[in-house]
Parts: C-alpha cells; sequence; structure tokens
C-alpha cells in the first residue's frame, strides 16, 4: 500500500517541483524534479517505515489519500512551493543540485621540487558544489571575524598582541577542505583563522581576544594561544611550533595513524635553525607531516628579499620535496593539500609546502602596513588576486550559484558575525581562580605555586 502510494506522491511532486523549480539551481527543471520526486519518495519511505501498520487511524489515512489525488497533488503543489520560497540560502543544502560536481580547471600552476610533474598535485579540481559554496561562505565569515577584531581593538576592547589574517584566508580554508578532524595542524601567532576552521565559534574567538570567560582557551590565551581539536595553537616564539610540529606526526607515525600534521610557519621564521632541524628529522624517519610556510612576502616589516638569500621557500628543505602553491587560490591549496596528505601518508615522508600569499593589514594592529610598501601594492593585490572575489568568480563562471544566492551569504556572514560580537562582548571576564588552572595536568601539580609576586601563594 505505501510503496503505491509513494508512487503515486512521486508523480504528483515531479508535475509540482516542475512548475515550482527554484531559477536560483543551474539545473534543469527535468533534473531538479526527477531528484525533488526521489527525495519525495525517500522521506514517504521513512515514515512507512515507522508506521505502525496495525493502527486503525494510519490505515483509514492512507485509504483516503489513495482515493485522493487531487489532495496529493495540492500536497505535492504546497511542498514544492515551499522549498522554492525557502531562500537561497537553504538551497544549497536541499535542492538537487547541491549534490552536484563539478570538475574544474585549475587557474594557479604549481612550482614543484625533487617531484615529476606527473606526480604532484593535479591541474584541476573536482569539487560539489556544497563544498564551492561552503568554501566562499567560510572565508566571508573569517573576513567579517577579522574585520570585526581589527574594530574592537580600535575600541580599545581587544588588546596587546593582534595578528589578523585578512587577505590569507585561502589557506587555512583551502586546507581544512582537504583534511579531517583527526589530521592535525599547529601554526605561528596568525591563528584565529585557523581556529575558527578547526571548529572554534566565531564568539569564542572574539571572546578569547577580548580576555572573556567564553573564550577559546577561556580568556587565558588570547590572540596568539587558541586551541581546539587536534589544533596546537596559536604559538608565539617565531618558529617553535615547526618542531613541535613534527613531534606531533612521529606521535601519528608511532601510534599508526593514518594522519598529518601540518606545521606552518610565516617567512620571517624560515631562517630559523629549528626549522631545518626538524626537516632532517621528519625525513630522516619519514614523518607524515606538512611544513607550510605562509609567505606573505613581509616578515614583520622587512620585505623576504631583505632577510632571505633564497626566498624559494619550497625549495628550503633540500632532500625533502617541496611545492609552491598560489595561497591567494582557495582551489590550488585544496588540491595540494589532499595531494599532500595522499603523498605523506603513503609512507613517503614530509614536504614543505610554500603558500604565496599576502596580508592586507600590517604584521599586526600595531603596524600601519605601509611604511614598508605602498598603498598601491595594496590595492593591486585587493583587486587582483583578492581570494574571496577569485572564488566567487568561480562559483559564477560553472553556475554553482547565482550573484543574488551570494549576497544572501554575505548579508547573513554580517549578520552572524554581529550577533557574535554582541555575545563575545557579554561573556564575563574569568574569575581570578581561573588563572590558577591548566598549568600542569590533573593529579600532577605541585603543593604551591607561586604568582606574579612572591607573597601570592596558590595551594592544590
Amino acid at each position: 500500500m505505501w510503496n503505491a502510494l509513494r508512487e503515486r506522491f512521486a508523480s504528483h511532486a515531479v508535475k509540482a517541483a516542475a512548475q515550482h523549480a527554484a531559477p536560483t539551481v543551474a539545473e534543469s527543471a527535468a533534473a531538479s524534479s526527477s531528484a525533488a520526486a526521489a527525495n519525495v519518495s525517500a522521506a514517504a519511505s521513512a515514515a512507512s517505515a515507522t508506521t505502525p501498520a496495525a493502527d486503525p487511524a494510519v490505515t483509514s489515512e492512507t485509504a483516503a489519500l489513495e482515493t485522493d489525488d487531487a489532495m496529493l497533488s495540492r500536497t505535492a503543489t504546497r511542498v514544492a512551493a515551499a522549498a522554492r520560497t525557502a531562500g537561497a540560502a537553504r538551497a544549497f543544502s536541499a535542492s538537487p543540485a547541491a549534490a552536484q560536481e563539478y570538475t574544474i580547471s585549475l587557474k594557479s600552476t604549481f612550482d614543484l621540487h625533487r617531484i615529476e610533474s606527473a606526480d604532484g598535485p593535479r591541474s584541476e579540481v573536482t569539487i560539489s558544489q556544497d563544498r564551492l559554496v561552503q568554501m566562499y561562505k567560510d572565508m566571508v565569515v573569517m573576513r567579517r571575524m577579522e574585520t570585526a577584531a581589527d574594530a574592537l581593538y580600535k575600541q580599545k576592547m581587544i588588546r596587546g598582541f593582534c595578528h589578523l589574517n585578512i587577505g590569507q584566508e585561502a589557506v587555512s580554508v583551502g586546507m581544512e577542505h582537504a583534511l579531517t578532524r583527526d589530521d592535525a595542524i599547529i601554526t605561528a601567532y596568525r591563528c584565529h583563522g585557523f581556529a575558527m576552521m578547526r571548529g572554534g565559534s566565531v564568539a569564542s574567538i572574539l571572546a578569547e581576544l577580548m580576555g572573556r570567560k567564553d573564550g577559546i582557551t577561556k580568556g587565558k590565551g588570547g590572540s596568539m594561544h587558541m586551541f581546539a581539536h587536534n589544533f596546537y595553537g596559536g604559538n608565539g616564539i617565531v618558529g617553535a611550533q615547526v618542531p613541535v610540529g613534527a613531534g606531533v606526526a612521529f606521535a601519528q607515525n608511532y601510534l599508526g595513524h593514518p594522519n598529518i600534521t601540518f606545521a606552518l610557519y610565516g617567512d620571517g621564521a624560515a631562517n630559523q635553525g629549528q626549522v631545518f632541524e626538524a626537516y632532517n628529522m621528519a625525513k630522516l624517519w619519514n614523518l607524515p607531516v606538512i611544513f607550510g610556510c605562509e609567505n606573505n612576502r613581509y616578515g614583520m616589516g622587512t620585505a623576504a628579499n631583505r632577510a632571505a638569500a633564497s626566498t624559494d621557500y619550497f625549495t628550503r628543505g633540500d632532500f625533502v620535496p617541496g611545492v609552491r602553491i598560489n595561497g591567494m587560490d582557495v582551489l590550488a591549496v585544496f588540491e595540494a593539500a589532499r595531494w599532500g596528505k595522499e603523498y605523506a601518508t603513503s609512507g613517503n615522508g614530509p614536504l614543505v609546502f610554500e603558500f604565496a600569499t599576502y596580508r592586507y593589514g600590517g604584521h599586526s594592529m600595531s603596524d600601519p602596513g605601509t611604511t614598508y610598501r605602498t598603498r598601491e601594492e595594496i590595492q593591486h593585490m585587493r583587486s587582483t588576486r583578492d581570494p574571496i572575489m577569485g572564488l566567487k568568480s568561480v562559483i559564477l563562471e560553472v553556475e554553482a550559484a547565482t550573484e543574488a544566492d551570494l549576497k544572501v551569504i554575505d548579508k547573513q556572514a554580517k549578520e552572524d558575525v554581529d550577533k557574535a560580537v554582541d555575545e563575545a562582548k557579554a561573556s564575563p571576564e574569568p574569575a581570578v581562580e581561573e588563572m590558577w588552572t591548566e598549568i600542569y595536568v590533573k593529579g600532577t601539580e605541585p603543593e604551591s605555586l607561586r604568582g606574579l609576586t612572591p607573597d601570592q601563594i596558590h595551594r592544590y
């Protein structure tokens, strides 16, 4: 009985979906109708699986439905109309086109070191509409978040060090979409975007920047020390996170986990001795680690070519293969990270990636960013290589979404970040007692611990 009902309801759904097909989805009416019918049929199937066959009321209602084609038609029409008016923001996850995949030729090429072209990252990516649109949303939200942090700093609600990644969003977003949460990431102090992509909420990140109780590290870490599941920071000591990342990869290898670690650092840290020591140990033991240099062209206020004899950072590993990636192209980052994970977890050992990227602002909030480079240079990068605009053009080109669809996402991102700002502001400061927690692993605390001054003694 339910099978017959599903078939008849689906036939009405086909007609209704064709009449109410959303023009914002780049699919033919026939494909939309077939998928809508399949969805309706699946829903009816699920309903039948949970409906007690012996229930007289259900049996009676089913009989009535079977004999009332007009009601079936009206119901299907209402369902299709409701789906049409649900809004463009929902269309990406609910529409038939959401399952569509695109094969996109990359606009960027890869420079390779000790890797044959045929063995390196591909020149095209196959990616779903859902992922394309989610990448766009992630970058828009990230930029809104960092812009909000900029404003909060200028309002003196954020104090101390604060390093924003406006312009560099493609690195963290492209990387995260190629990994799983079982893979690990460790980075330097420009870490807000990575914390967000690893699962931190915008509100928790902004609250942390303001030193509030609901911050991602309870208000005790600030801008440079944010942590999440398999995200090891946020580290304030230049270059120190690189050998730690090699250690995380050592643990993955030792435990037999099929995962990798991305150990990220900037071009300013690339000349540190500990970076090269980490390269050596990682290759000696063939650890599943990718050393990623985010080359944004300036180490604080010093141009890379004034500080490094060689700015081909992807070749710095010598005996470690390397790849230079356009870090302003989220799809290029995605493909490189996907390939890199496959390479490193196949027993081939480490890689050195160089992400050629650019920050629009200064090194930190105390740096105007215009004393060592021209405003024209910054504007040129914004207008020609912006990662968000670059992905937007790809989305429109393959018709994964319309301009109107993306404007809905832009508007929602602004509203969500504005709400997160209010939530962060409403969070109280942490209690003084909180300052004595999480210094030692529970059960290993000493009898007492001294505070800032000799008379400040805390006893555990």
